[in-house]
C-alpha cells in the first residue's frame, strides 16, 4: 500500500512520456518536410531488417464521448469511410516510394476515434490496400481498438484472418451514472460477448482499458465495474488517470470540476484498483499497465524488452514507425513529424500528393541521450550513466531518494518497489526541455 502522502505529494502535472522531448516542447522552427523524408530515409536504411510499425489513425465515431482526449470526428454518415481510407492508402504509398522497397511490417495497430466505426468490408480493403506495397513479418503484432457496442462478429472475423490477434476494448466504467455524464454506453454482457467472440476465434491478447478520475465515479462503482472485469479475465488491463483537460478538449465541459473526483477521492480510486487487480493476479507492468503472467506484454518486462512508443508500451520495438492518417504521429528515431489535426486539410493535400506534415522535431544528440534514459526507467525500471549521474539530475532525484523511490549510486538509478506508481515522476528528473522551460500554461495531466 502505497502512503496517501506520498501519492498527493507526487501528484502533480506531469507528461505521459510516449515521447521525447515531448509534444509541447518540440523545435518546430528548426523542422521541415524534407528533413523529415531524410530522417526516415536514414532510419529506414539502417534498421530495415528489423521491420518497421505502422499506426493507422480512424478518427470517426458515431458520438462523443466527453471525457476523450483524441483527436476525433463525430459523424453517423458512413459515406465518409472509403474517401478516408483511400486518403490513407495513398499517404502509405508515398512513405512506399520515399523508401523505395517493400517494407515488413513488425507491428500495426488500428487507433481512433473508434476504428470499428469502418466496416469489416472497408477495414479488409485498407489492410489489403497496405499489404499490396509491403509484408508482414513472421512475428508480426497486429492489434486494433474497438467499441465493444459496436464491434460486430463480421468485424473480428474479418480482421483475424487478415492477421490481427490483439483486440483493445475501451471499457472505461460499467457504472450506468458515470457511463451518462461520458456518453459512453456498453454494459458487461455486451464486452463479454465480444470476448468471448474473439476467443473462440483465436485472438491471443485482450486488453480493457479502464479509467479511473472519472465524473461521478465512486468507490462502489469502480469495485463492480472491476470485478466484472475480473470475471472477463482479459490479458492486459490499462487502468489510466483520467487527463481533464477542458482547454483542450472542450467535450469536457459537459461536466464540471465539482462532478470529478479530487484529492482523496480520486486517490482512493487509484488504490483500490490497483490492489483488486494485483489481488487478482494481474502484474503491474509498468505506468497504468497490467498484464496476466501469461501475456507478452509481462513477458517482454520481465525479459526487459519493453518499449514504449505514441501507443503506449509494447512488446514489439522497431526504430521507425510510420503515422498515418490524421494528427498521427510518425517516429523515426532521430526526429518525429504529426500530420495535420483536421479531416478536411488531410484529404486536401494528400489528394494533392504532398505528406501532409504540420509539425515536427529533429532530435540533437543531448535529445537522443535524454530519450533512451526515460525509456530506459520506463520499460526497465533502471538507467545507467556511463561517465557519471549529471549533478542537475542528481539534485532533482534527492527528494524521489528521500522518500525511497529510487536507489540511486554515482552512475545507476532504480525505481524501488514504490517507485513504480511513480515512473512518470522520476522521468522529470530528466526532462531538460521542461526544466529549462517550465510551462506558464496548463500542458499535462496530474501524475495519478
Amino acid at each position: 500500500m502505497i502512503s496517501s502522502d506520498l501519492l498527493k505529494k507526487y501528484n502533480v502535472a506531469a507528461p505521459r512520456y510516449t515521447s521525447y522531448p515531448t509534444v509541447p516542447y518540440w523545435n518546430t522552427d528548426d523542422f521541415g518536410t524534407e528533413k523529415w523524408i531524410s530522417a526516415v530515409k536514414q532510419t529506414y536504411q539502417a534498421y530495415h531488417k528489423e521491420g518497421l510499425g505502422l499506426y493507422i489513425h480512424l478518427p470517426y465515431c458515431e458520438s462523443l464521448c466527453t471525457y476523450c482526449g483524441c483527436n476525433t470526428r463525430i459523424t453517423k454518415n458512413h459515406a465518409v469511410e472509403v474517401p478516408y481510407i483511400s486518403a490513407v492508402l495513398a499517404e502509405w504509398r508515398m512513405y512506399c516510394a520515399l523508401l523505395q522497397d517493400r517494407p515488413v511490417i513488425k507491428e500495426l495497430h488500428l487507433g481512433g476515434g473508434t476504428p470499428t466505426f469502418f466496416s469489416a468490408a472497408n477495414l479488409n480493403m485498407l489492410i489489403n490496400g497496405i499489404l499490396e506495397n509491403a509484408e508482414l513479418a513472421h512475428d508480426t503484432s497486429l492489434s486494433f481498438e474497438a467499441h465493444p457496442a459496436n464491434t460486430s462478429s463480421n468485424h473480428l472475423q474479418t480482421l483475424y484472418e487478415l492477421g490481427f490477434k490483439r483486440i483493445s476494448l475501451g471499457i472505461q466504467d460499467f457504472d450506468p451514472q458515470v457511463q451518462m455524464l461520458i456518453n459512453r454506453f456498453q454494459t458487461p454482457k455486451e464486452v463479454e460477448e465480444v470476448l468471448l467472440q474473439a476467443r473462440n476465434l483465436g485472438y491471443e491478447s485482450i486488453n480493457f482499458d479502464l479509467i479511473y478520475g472519472l465524473p461521478g465515479q465512486k468507490p462502489a462503482g469502480l469495485t463492480d465495474t472491476i470485478d466484472a472485469v475480473i470475471r472477463m479475465k482479459p490479458d492486459r488491463i490499462a487502468f489510466y488517470s483520467y487527463a481533464h483537460v477542458p482547454w483542450l478538449k472542450p467535450g469536457q465541459r459537459h461536466y464540471t470540476e465539482n462532478d470529478l473526483p479530487q484529492g482523496d477521492e480520486k486517490l482512493a480510486l487509484y488504490q483500490l484498483g490497483k490492489n483488486k487487480l494485483i489481488d487478482a493476479g494481474y502484474i503491474d507492468v509498468g505506468m497504468d499497465h497490467f498484464a496476466l503472467a501469461t501475456d507478452t506484454l509481462y513477458q517482454a518486462s520481465a525479459s526487459r524488452k519493453l518499449h514504449r512508443n505514441f501507443m503506449g508500451y509494447t512488446h514489439q520495438h522497431t526504430h521507425l514507425l510510420i503515422g498515418l492518417g490524421v494528427s498521427a504521429i510518425s517516429d523515426s528515431w532521430i526526429a518525429f513529424a504529426q500530420n495535420t489535426k483536421t479531416v478536411e486539410a488531410y484529404l486536401e493535400q494528400v489528394n494533392q500528393r504532398i505528406l501532409p506534415i504540420a509539425k515536427g522535431h529533429i532530435n540533437a544528440a543531448d535529445d537522443l541521450e535524454i530519450r533512451q534514459h526515460i525509456l530506459n526507467i520506463m520499460c526497465r525500471e533502471h538507467t545507467y550513466y556511463h561517465n557519471g549521474i549529471p549533478e542537475k539530475v542528481y539534485e532533482r532525484l534527492i527528494p524521489l531518494l528521500q522518500d525511497k523511490l529510487v536507489w540511486v549510486t554515482e552512475k545507476e538509478i532504480r525505481i524501488t518497489r514504490a517507485g513504480k506508481a511513480f515512473l512518470r515522476n522520476v522521468c522529470m528528473a530528466f526532462d531538460e526541455k521542461l526544466w529549462d522551460k517550465q510551462p506558464q500554461t496548463s500542458l499535462f495531466s496530474s501524475a495519478i
